[in-house]
């Protein structure tokens, strides 16, 4: 029937209504700051950077490969790759940012940086009251202001938090377990060097005219 589609939309719209003057549930708004609805886990607002342990300089799991900064569409990342390496939160030796940007005024919240990170570094936040009177050095965010910890990851998207703690795990174990054949020949291989060392060099036979 021709405008049904209309009428039903408008029978929604007065039951809705209608319910918000004796049902709670129905109330579309809220007495926002006061009152907040609760966040999807899958929100998104803008880029942080994830960091291990309590130290945001030291377990900082960026590497400063660069890759979310040649896939970013809009070109609001900017990096800056250490000359020398820092241990990271497991040890191991690794390049750092020096420089590690965002400009949130230009940044359109797309996730690429995201979906490209092979080290699981860069995340997005729910964060959204990020008003500001500076429109230029307000919305460019240095690593200082973009680290946050772990525990932040798991607070506001749990889910996706435990699947990148799994995968990290599962990845230095497979690196712990490619290492340690390594040290053992090693340890093999040394007492046979003192050995050697230590033997008298060989005589040479005399050739007697």
């Amino acid at each position: 029937m021709l405008g049904e589609g209309i009428v039903k939309g408008l029978g929604e719209t007065a039951r809705n209504f209608l319910g918000s003057f004796v049902s709670k549930e129905r109330l579309t708004t809220v007495q926002y700051p006061e009152e907040r609805l609760p966040l999807a886990e899958a929100a998104r607002d803008f880029p942080f950077l994830v960091y291990d342990g309590s130290d945001p300089e030291a377990g900082l799991r960026c590497v400063a490969c660069q890759i979310c900064e040649k896939e970013c569409p809009p070109k609001c990342i900017y990096i800056e790759k250490s000359k020398d390496k820092k241990p990271d939160a497991t040890g191991k030796l690794q390049f750092y940012p020096a420089k590690f940007d965002i400009d949130v005024s230009v940044c359109m919240s797309c996730q690429i940086c995201v979906e490209v990170c092979p080290f699981e570094a860069i995340k997005m936040d729910t964060e959204y009251e990020l008003s500001t009177d500076d429109r230029f050095g307000g919305l460019l965010w240095d690593k200082h202001q973009l680290a946050k910890s772990n525990e932040h990851y798991h607070a506001i998207h749990p889910t996706d938090a435990a699947k990148s703690d799994e995968g990290l795990a599962a990845e230095r174990a497979k690196a712990a377990a490619k290492a340690k054949p390594a040290e053992s020949k090693v340890a093999e291989a040394a007492p046979t060097t003192a050995v050697s060392a230590e033997a008298p060099p060989a005589e040479v036979p005399s050739i007697e005219k």
